[in-house]
């Protein structure tokens, strides 16, 4: 059976890759495939006592939504929670990718407690993340806080999709394994709320609410991001649309959450304008590293600003926000999509670990998403199998490897490393670091 080669590969890998926590193979294994959830296991969506999946910004999903079933219409949840079971796993935050086919299933055993299923097996105990107290709040107009301001990584972060689509769009600008833009156009075919630009009043009244009712200060941080910008929205540009939600946030929340912001590789002079708003940490994606690859998977990119002036960009915001704070995120996978990605994981891993060096020379360390092979993007129409998962555990151990031959440390704003502490949840970079307290605050220049 297909799922039986699956246990052994999964086993296989524990085995010839002991130094990369086990957590972090089965964690990686569940986000490049999904997971498949029995009714049993299903969240109830805004009304039951699970929080359930925003969709915060992609669909992170191997089936459109007509096609999930009662996935649909019940939502899973956001994230699980791995412990236990013949593995010992220590406690491993998930991200929840859904696929009716994947081999892994949720469901509740005989004693009716949820388990995570393999080869019919029980392979770890899985747990829930509660509904948090102000997603039971709504704002004066009536929209849930869970529209406006979602949390993920177990609480840790608010995310704040402010622009809902890209304005990179169609076949010859859209990148080739993002489906933002489809997203969008799925939640509202389906009457699902989902606003495509979020009024400033509207995040500074859910953020009101989570200050009010996270009364143990779980939330740490907040992303702001959404599509990327090529002439202006709202009559703004870049900088300022996404500054002016970092602007308003730090005057009426100051310091309350560390500051991050998600768009371009943007000039000097508007990285520091997002500094001067009060952002404090900027993820500037670099997407894949092969030059031939970012030019084919990231042609909207490649026309307005180009790959080269990309990582020049980079760069140049280290000045402004300090090398530490500047943390761009790859999409680790499409490296090896076919046909025209790296045929051998030795090629993709040569490949990733070059531009690893190269940033983390100049002091920047990334941190990347395990890609889901999303069915309405060309990659994923493609790859549904996505990348090997040797891959992604030969590039958990490359990226320790150079971070350490570099005297580099864990990012700040993703909460504590090492297996068993780490939130982030969709990847496993931080699962795989060594287990020390991070630093509080990322630390301005």
């Amino acid at each position: 059976m297909a799922s039986e080669r699956r246990t052994a590969l999964i086993e296989g890998l524990m085995g010839r890759f002991p130094q990369v926590p086990r957590e972090a193979v089965l964690k990686e294994d569940l986000l490049r495939g999904g997971m498949a959830f029995d009714e049993s296991a299903l969240s109830g969506n805004e009304d039951g006592d699970v929080k359930p999946k925003s969709y915060f910004i992609f669909s992170f999903d191997h089936r459109t939504l007509p096609e999930l079933g009662a996935a649909a219409l019940n939502r899973p949840p956001e994230e699980i929670v791995l412990t236990g079971g013949p593995y010992d796993l220590r406690r491993t935050v998930v991200s929840v990718r859904v696929n009716p086919a994947s081999p892994y299933v949720v469901r509740a055993g005989e004693d009716g407690a949820l388990g995570l299923y393999l080869d019919g097996a029980r392979i770890a105990d899985v747990g829930l993340p509660p509904m948090p107290d102000y997603y039971r709040h709504t704002l004066s107009n009536g929209k849930s806080v869970m529209e406006v301001a979602p949390t993920i990584q177990w609480g840790y972060l608010v995310y704040l999709t402010v622009f809902r689509v890209c304005q990179y769009f169609g076949a010859k600008e859209e990148c080739q394994y993002c489906d933002i833009n489809h997203n969008w156009r799925q939640h509202k075919a389906a009457g699902r709320p989902y606003t495509g630009v979020k009024p400033v009043e509207e995040v500074l009244e859910a953020l009101e609410i989570i200050d009010r009712h996270d009364t143990t200060r779980t939330s740490q941080a907040y992303t702001l991001t959404g599509g990327a910008i090529t002439s202006h929205v709202g009559g703004r540009d870049e900088a300022d649309f996404y500054g002016q939600y970092a602007k308003a946030i730090e005057e009426r929340f100051p310091g309350r959450w560390i500051g991050k912001v998600v768009a371009q590789a943007l000039p000097k002079e508007d990285v520091q304008r997002f500094h001067d708003y009060g952002v404090r940490i900027y993820h500037p994606n670099f997407e894949v590293w092969d030059r031939r690859l970012f030019e084919l998977y990231c042609p909207g990119k490649e026309r307005y600003i180009g790959r080269d002036e990309w990582h020049r960009r980079i760069l140049d915001s280290a000045e402004v926000f300090g090398a530490r704070n500047v943390i761009p995120n790859f999409v680790a996978g499409v490296e090896m999509a076919q046909p025209l990605g790296f045929a051998s994981v030795a090629e993709a891993i040569d490949s990733t670990a070059e531009g690893l060096r190269f940033f983390m020379s100049h002091g920047v360390v990334p941190r990347f998403t395990t890609w889901c092979p999303e069915p309405t993007t060309p990659l994923g129409k493609e790859n549904p199998q996505g990348a090997p998962l040797e891959y992604h555990i030969r590039l958990l151990e490359t990226y320790r490897a150079t971070l350490e031959d570099f005297g580099l440390s864990s990012p700040p704003g993703y909460g504590p490393p090492g297996p068993g502490r780490a939130v982030f949840s969709v990847s496993s970079f931080m699962d795989s670091l060594p287990a020390v307290d991070p630093d509080p605050e990322p630390v301005a220049p």
